[in-house]
């Protein structure tokens, strides 16, 4: 399956530690839990960018990707100073920007 666009550019974004081109792929309100832990909107998503992603130097590489119920479940691999493995991630998309991603 090909890797919609707003997934590819999260990954690129990250792998890049590019803060502003991660951000925007979300929408304003978009919604991120992480193992349970929500965050709401850009603000919020912003504060886990720093302490969960780009800010503990993430490497992201998509092992599969396969849609369920109008959303891509996507098995991440994740490298760098903070979580390292492998984990899933489900978003939802809004157009060409994410609404929603549960990583579990």
């Amino acid at each position: 399956m090909t890797t919609p666009d707003p997934i590819r550019r999260f990954v690129e974004a990250t792998n890049a530690g590019d803060t502003e081109a991660f951000l925007d792929t979300f929408t304003a309100d978009a919604f991120l839990s992480d193992w349970g832990r929500p965050f709401h909107g850009r603000e919020q998503i912003s504060r886990w960018n720093r302490s969960d992603n780009i800010g503990v130097q993430s490497r992201l590489n998509i092992v599969r990707i396969a849609m369920a119920e109008g959303s891509y479940r996507v098995r991440i691999a994740v490298t760098g100073n903070g979580f390292n493995g492998e984990g899933d991630m489900t978003f939802t998309l809004d157009g060409d920007r994410i609404a929603s991603l549960v990583i579990a």
